[in-house]
């Protein structure tokens, strides 16, 4: 246990209880994950879920970490890093706060060795993907550490530039959102048409799961896929045609743009 590199995570909230989880469940000691987070409830639920320390302030613990995530909203960040001074500039710095940039995070710990990543709430379940980004003073042993952190949480792909990690906000950070919408459009509609919410539920769940699998599992371009169920004159057809004339998949692309937009205004304070 004592050759177990020590991770400490700054703020103990969702992301982080994913991340946690997926290490523990992976085989990494209890032990060797050490957060801080303010809130009690939070504490004593990362206490009794995984059996790590959480205290409610940093500490010189925080001296002996090989990797700090920093897990706190991105508007708390600097009081968090005030707090944490002089304690995490040695360590592999790795961030999940939307938004805030390498150089900010820099500035704040001391530490030059930064990964940031775009992670999203399929985590929680290990379905996740998450989008890296790497300063050039992170070599590749520090890149497998970061890869390794998220891997039981999901997929994850590293990107050259840090701004493209904006996009990956708005693409995969925020995309289950959209997801969750066209199932609250279905069950609507399931209503609408006489079944439950229930089996519009179950219905619309089981539908984008298995497309989602099926475009994964498939060589087919997803409009090719599509194609195969629109048959002309047909039901699917007519779905369709009715979105395309209402400008859904326009409207789509606009709001992505708009959440990439979001992500560069958070990035510039």
């Amino acid at each position: 246990m004592a050759s177990t590199p020590l991770i400490a995570f700054i703020g103990g909230g969702n992301m982080a209880s994913a991340i946690i989880g997926g290490l523990v469940k992976a085989g990494r000691p209890s032990a060797s994950i050490h957060v801080v987070e303010p809130l009690t409830a939070q504490r004593d639920k990362l206490a009794q879920n995984f059996g790590v320390t959480a205290q409610a302030a940093a500490d010189g613990r925080l001296r002996q970490a090989a990797t700090v995530v920093w897990a706190v909203k991105p508007q708390s960040f600097a009081e968090a890093a005030a707090a944490c001074a002089g304690r995490t500039g040695q360590a592999l710095q790795v961030s999940v706060m939307a938004g805030t940039t390498s150089d900010t995070i820099a500035r704040a710990t001391g530490g030059a060795r930064i990964v940031r990543a775009m992670p999203n709430t399929p985590a929680l379940i290990g379905l996740g993907i998450a989008g890296l980004f790497a300063r050039p003073e992170v070599n590749a042993a520090a890149r497998a550490e970061a890869e390794a952190l998220f891997a039981p949480t999901g997929q994850s792909l590293w990107v050259e530039r840090e701004a493209e990690l904006d996009a990956v906000t708005a693409l995969s950070g925020s995309g289950p959102a959209y997801m969750f919408y066209v199932i609250e459009a279905m069950m609507q509609a399931a209503t609408e048409m006489g079944l439950s919410s229930d089996q519009g539920r179950q219905l619309a769940q089981a539908t984008m799961a298995g497309a989602a699998a099926l475009s994964a599992a498939s060589p087919l371009h997803p409009s090719e896929l599509r194609a195969q169920v629109t048959s002309k004159g047909g039901t699917t057809f007519a779905a369709i045609t009715s979105l395309d004339d209402s400008g859904v998949k326009a409207a789509f692309v606009k709001a992505i743009h708009a959440a990439r937009t979001r992500a560069e205004e958070l990035g510039r304070g």
